[in-house]
């Protein structure tokens, strides 16, 4: 069997009882006067997971009016190798309705984290009028939180105990639980690849749809042949070259041992992680990624491979009945869209595709030279390609409720498809009928779920044999026959009745698992299209990249298994500081994923460890000291204190448990390096307690540079007047240059910089191990000399909050126009100054900025109001992310004063003239459609100067609204909507009172599209006659069209739908369909 899908959400809302595990702690069976039986369907021992055991249990209650206990208990009946039971409340769980539910029997002694699915539906039997027994049904994965699953509100109560309704029959109830087990797979452990040879494809969102198509296509070996044969460079990237990513993706298919990720393919479509995240159409995938590989193949050895695989021909004709005259074209296809709405199967689907339409009456055709004439319409096909793709349209536009349906009937497919049935009756006059049309079944891709969404995976057997596989995503397993096909065919699924007792109803429901695509391959071209495929049809390069990445991949995997038992040290030197300050950094001291790593075992000494560091650095075990580091109340990050002898004794691993608090598997350390003549290592000096290590960076505010300059040891009872002439010798200044310091403090979530007093000794200023000093030299008024930042605090506060915006004019939203470099303090004012002045705008008032939407890449919808944020800052952050984009406009008035206002674009339709003329009305928001109209018709051309205008609201090329002119302005939306104007012809104006005014759209059938309808072009409104025949109407609406009669012999009869008010009057949509032959 196959298990139910859960029911669409509003056949769940019509339901007034509530899906609910019963919320009382059930201790455990309840004494009861009952009878039970239960009759099994299948052997519940043993049973594979392809064919799920199920059973139906009968349950008869008798005294039920004299049961006292609040709640009961039936006898355990076992399916599925399962212990279950029902749990009613004879008078309602708190409400006035029965309450029934189904039980893990045996619950409270199951082995911690099980879990068991079932379907299953509960029934109160109607013994008097069996047809209105009471039956619900649903599915539930039970567990330990919940055991129980049903329905606190299954029937009313007054309703059971009504004699009358036949529910109680002699004071007995007779329940019935019908269940379903499928036994879980453990999908943890489970290996695809082991079990059936191949592997599956990582989803990344809601990519399964894409996913189910490459596999199908993976599994036309000829197919992949021909990807493996196109031409790439080794210099290529694989996300930037589709025919690189594809190739990539069928050789890990072939030859990986797991999952296999889609990343680089959806890149080389363009998309972006948000892209992966919606559901694109599975058709336009194929016909897409097809037509991007033909291109690619051009000029190459495997030019024309796809056409050669998948390309047919058919006919469209339409011939005259009277007279001689055929009117014939000729289309190729890569795929066919079969009905399913009203068709049992794929034959009876061809059979409504090539059937006969007759063009009569009013929908007589125009033949050339013949006039209207009687004729015939219809499609043969001329050929059938080797790979034949079926699309099901499993997905339709429903008019009634102007929204895309899916199909759940049944529609079945055979296995083999004979499409020279019949003598050949899909076949035209020139096919060729030396063709053998049989085709076997290949592959099988199915939607599970509704129209808004689902999951789609795909039946395939690879090699044409009797062994199916099902490709779930990241999931292979082996299926039968009976799974691929009859389970997918769609329709209602129902338990086999089993008991002769009461109530034979099946147990049914509808199956929202089915078939929307699939594929066929010729007899006649199974050995050519299921070749061989092996390592010499791949390119060296190609092969040589993806080892390459699988070596580094199994590097990498090997080091994860491995990790407990390495410690990574980081280490920094005086050469790391003098290399990033200034450059990468300006806060601190080192960026630690910038310094040199090491990979140690943690077993090893810290000994031996610096001999390694030796061979790396060229500095002797005896000339090194190292310093662990130390995160700080504020944040910073600083040397704390060197290493002790008897720390350096101990192994890798004791030493980073004793630093590292925070468990981090790193170790980091600073490697202190005394250097003395001619920069020759030396042994480092004696460290007391009396001692500081200081680090010293220098300013230079006309550069505005700072630089690292190297450290010193002070004495904690000196003072740095004591050092200023160390200090000039290392920045190069003359001895006795006046210099000031500053201690760097902290740097977030504000810089904290402070001078520093040099005849305050170093203690008394609270410097310690791993302070850093910034200075410069000390400015004087004598001078002259002004800076943008004259000191350490003015410039670090400048770092810290610099920030370089990209801007973009709105109107081309993907392109940078310029980047300026402003402060994150800068207010709403100062940047729209900054971009007025770099623009040559003399008001900057009249600058709008727009922030940038991480997620879209695209602007806001909602510019940023005058004013409307403090700072920089605030207009470049979006939710928890950061952008460096703003988007800018040039106002032809100020912002404050066009906020004041509404500005309309508005769509002008001349009534005389074939034009149409958009119009920018800007009014006060307090307005009305009448005001709009007012002022528009001092910018138009007018038929008449008494014309009256009306305002329209249009949306995908259908007319929503008439706006009465007293309606306010201020929430008209035309950002989505078009706002069309228009002069209210005369015949509208004095409608009589039978006469009707009608809404015409028209629309197109798209082939390429599941759906069944395209809008396109104009939509109008006509007045239709009291008496007006539908000829009368179609000659009107010609005239209004001005098209041909040729043209408008192609107009289908109008289609007669969705009854509006209008006015008071009816709105009626004709729905024109141009299909051009």
């Amino acid at each position: 069997m196959t298990m139910m899908n859960p029911a669409p959400l509003d056949q769940q809302q019509e339901d007034d009882e509530m899906l609910v595990p019963n919320s009382d702690i059930v201790e455990g069976p309840q004494p009861m006067e009952v009878a039970a039986q239960v009759e099994a369907v299948s052997t519940v021992e043993n049973q594979p997971v392809e064919d799920p055991p199920s059973s139906r249990f009968t349950w008869r209650i008798e005294n039920f009016t004299r049961l006292n206990n609040k709640k009961h208990y039936s006898d355990a009946f076992v399916v599925g190798g399962y212990k279950w039971r029902v749990l009613i409340f004879p008078k309602g769980n708190n409400v006035d309705q029965l309450s029934m539910y189904l039980d893990v029997a045996d619950s409270s002694t199951l082995p911690y984290g099980w879990s068991r699915y079932a379907q299953f539906s509960l029934s109160v039997v109607n013994q008097v009028y069996g047809k209105y027994t009471v039956r619900k049904d649903t599915q539930h994965q039970f567990n330990a939180r919940e055991s129980d699953w049903g329905f606190t509100s299954f029937m009313p109560l007054s309703e059971l105990y009504d004699p009358g309704r036949g529910y109680l029959v002699s004071d007995t109830c007779i329940i019935e639980a019908e269940v379903a087990v499928r036994k879980v797979v453990d999908y943890w452990t489970y290996d695809s690849k082991k079990e059936t040879g191949y592997v599956g494809l990582k989803n990344q969102g809601a990519t399964c749809y894409m996913n189910s198509l490459l596999q199908t296509l993976y599994h036309i070996p000829y197919f992949r042949k021909a990807v493996y044969h196109m031409p790439t460079t080794e210099n290529d990237m694989p996300s930037g070259s589709i025919p690189l990513a594809l190739q990539s993706l069928f050789y890990k298919l072939q030859y990986s041992d797991n999952s296999v990720a889609t990343k680089e393919l959806t890149k080389s479509f363009g998309w972006d992680t948000y892209d992966s995240f919606m559901q694109h159409d599975v058709q336009e995938l194929n016909r897409v990624l097809c037509e991007k590989l033909e291109d690619k193949m051009k000029g190459t050895v495997v030019e024309g491979t796809i056409q050669q695989l998948f390309e047919g021909h058919h006919m469209n004709y339409i011939e005259c009945i009277n007279v001689d005259y055929k009117s014939t074209r000729k289309e190729s296809f890569y795929d066919l869209q079969l009905d399913v709405k009203g068709c049992r199967d794929v034959y009876a689907s061809f059979d409504k595709y090539v059937e006969v339409e007759r063009l009569e009456g009013d929908n007589k055709y125009h033949a050339e030279q013949h006039g209207l004439q009687d004729a015939k319409k219809g499609v043969l096909f001329i050929d059938f390609p080797p790979v034949l793709q079926l699309q099901l349209k499993r997905f339709e536009y429903d008019f009634m409720r102007d929204t895309m349906v899916k199909i759940n009937d049944r529609y079945e497919f055979p296995l083999t498809l004979d499409l020279d049935r019949e003598n050949g009756k899909y076949l035209s006059p020139d096919a060729d009928r030396g063709v053998r049309n049989l085709y076997t079944l290949h592959s099988v891709l199915v939607h599970s779920g509704g129209v808004h969404g689902g999951h789609y995976y795909a039946f395939i057997r690879p090699t044409l044999s009797d062994q199916w596989f099902k490709f779930d995503d990241e999931r292979v397993t082996k299926e039968d026959l009976k799974r691929a096909l009859e389970e997918q065919y769609g329709g209602e699924e129902e338990l086999p009745q089993t008991n002769p007792g009461f109530n034979n109803t099946p147990f049914k429901f509808t199956k929202y698992s089915n078939a929307y695509m699939l594929v066929y391959i010729r007899d006649s071209d199974k050995d050519k299209i299921i070749c061989n495929v092996d390592e010499k049809d791949i390119a060296e390069h190609l092969r040589m990249r993806l080892k390459k990445e699988q070596e580094e991949k199994e590097h990498k995997k090997k080091e994860k298994a491995e990790a407990h038992l390495y410690t990574i040290i980081k280490v920094a030197r005086n050469e790391d500081l003098v290399e990033q300050i200034g450059r990468d950094i300006y806060f601190d001291l080192v960026d630690h994923d910038k310094v040199r790593s090491f990979r140690i075992q943690k077993q090893m000494s810290f000994n031996v460890f610096k001999e390694e560091v030796a061979k790396e650095f060229g500095v002797p075990v005896e000339f090194q000291r190292f310093w662990l580091w130390a995160k700080r109340q504020n944040h910073t990050y600083r040397p704390n204190r060197p290493l002790t002898h008897q720390e350096e004794t101990q192994s890798v691993g004791q030493l980073r448990e004793v630093s590292n608090k925070a468990h981090n598997a790193e170790l980091k350390l600073f490697l202190e390096v005394e250097l003395g003549p001619e920069s020759i290592p030396i042994s480092p000096p004696e460290k007391t307690k009396e001692d500081i290590l200081l680090f010293f960076k220098l300013y230079d505010p006309k550069k505005e540079e700072l630089r690292y300059v190297g450290r010193l040891f002070v004495k904690g009872s000196g003072k740095p007047i004591e050092i200023l002439p160390k200090l000039n010798e290392m920045a190069g200044f003359s001895p006795d240059e006046e210099i000031d310091l500053y201690e760097e403090i902290k740097f977030e979530p504000s810089v904290m910089c402070e001078p520093i007093e040099k005849k305050v000794t170093f203690r008394s200023s609270q410097l310690e191990d791993g302070d850093i000093v910034c200075f410069q030299k000390s400015l004087t008024a004598e001078s002259g000399e002004e800076f943008r930042h004259a000191e350490v605090p003015s410039f670090l506060e400048y770092v810290h909050n610099r920030q370089v915006v990209h801007f973009r004019s709105l109107e081309k939203p993907k392109e940078d126009d310029f980047c300026l470099e402003l402060s994150k303090t800068f207010t709403y004012d100062d940047v729209v100054e900054k971009v007025a002045g770099h623009l040559g705008l003399d008001d900057p008032s009249k600058i709008r900025l727009t922030s940038h939407n991480c997620y879209s890449q695209q602007p806001k919808p909602q510019p940023i109001k005058f004013r409307g944020v403090d700072h920089l800052s605030d207009m470049l952050v979006h939710y928890n992310q950061t952008s460096d984009i703003l988007y800018y406009e040039v106002l032809d008035i100020p912002l404050p004063e066009l906020q004041t206002l509404k500005t309309l674009k508005v769509a002008f339709h001349h009534a005389a003239k074939d034009e149409v003329v958009i119009h920018s009305i800007r009014l006060p928001k307090q307005s009305t459609v009448g005001d709009v109209i007012e002022d528009l018709k001092k910018k138009v051309e007018l038929s008449d100067p008494e014309a009256e205008l009306r305002l329209l609201e249009v949306f995908y090329h259908k007319i929503y609204k008439i706006f009465p002119p007293g309606e306010k302005i201020e929430n008209i939306n035309d950002q989505y909507w078009t706002l069309r104007a228009e002069e209210i012809p005369e015949e509208e104006k004095n409608l009589g009172p039978h006469d009707r005014l009608i809404h015409v759209y028209h629309f197109t059938k798209d082939a390429s599209q599941n759906q069944l309808v395209q809008n396109f072009g104009e939509p109008f409104f006509l007045v239709i006659h009291e008496g007006e025949t539908l000829s009368e109407v179609k000659v009107r609406i010609q005239k209004k069209l001005q098209v041909t009669d040729e043209e408008f012999s192609k107009v289908l009869n109008p289609l007669m739908s969705s009854l509006l008010p209008v006015r008071n009057k009816l709105q009626l949509q004709i729905f024109l369909n141009f299909l051009s032959m």
